[in-house]
């Protein structure tokens, strides 16, 4: 099954990859390593949830934050990659920053929105390494970012 029949059959159409909001790529490619700049949780070019966790957004919300984050990672790689998503052998890393509060310590669970919708869409390429932080504030007021590192080849 292609990414593409994998991704209808979850219920997701990929949007637009978004232009980057200062100064760097979206997508880095080095050899067979493809690197995908930190995406914020937008839909239709505008971030979706903001706010902290621990005070404003609930756990769910993070989670569903981190899934959209995902699916803009997809969109980048969609864009960049010559053959697309299917060119994508394996998942090697994501990395996760949470917007919360300093006694916040799901970290963990709110970027499992993104870690289990990779393995969804992979298969188990899509199992990870990971580093989930919590940070004092993201841009534009973003409850959650994801970056990627991916294998291709």
């Amino acid at each position: 099954m292609s990414i593409s029949e994998r991704l209808a059959e979850l219920g997701i159409t990929l949007p637009k990859a978004m232009a980057p909001v200062a100064n760097y790529v979206p997508v880095s490619i080095t050899g067979n390593l493809v690197t995908v700049s930190g995406q914020l949780p937008a839909i239709s070019g505008k971030v979706a949830v903001t706010g902290k966790l621990g005070a404003d957004v609930s756990l769910e919300e993070g989670q569903h934050a981190a899934r959209l984050c995902l699916i803009n990672v997809l969109a980048q790689l969609e864009a960049a990659l010559p053959g697309g998503l299917d060119s994508v052998s394996k998942v090697v890393r994501l990395g996760g920053f949470i917007s919360c509060v300093p006694d916040f310590t799901q970290h963990a669970v709110v970027m499992n929105g993104a870690s289990d919708l990779t393995v969804a869409v992979f298969g188990e390429a899509g199992r990870h390494a990971r580093s989930t932080i919590g940070v004092p504030c993201l841009p534009l007021d973003a409850a959650v970012e994801v970056e990627g590192l991916f294998y291709i080849g």
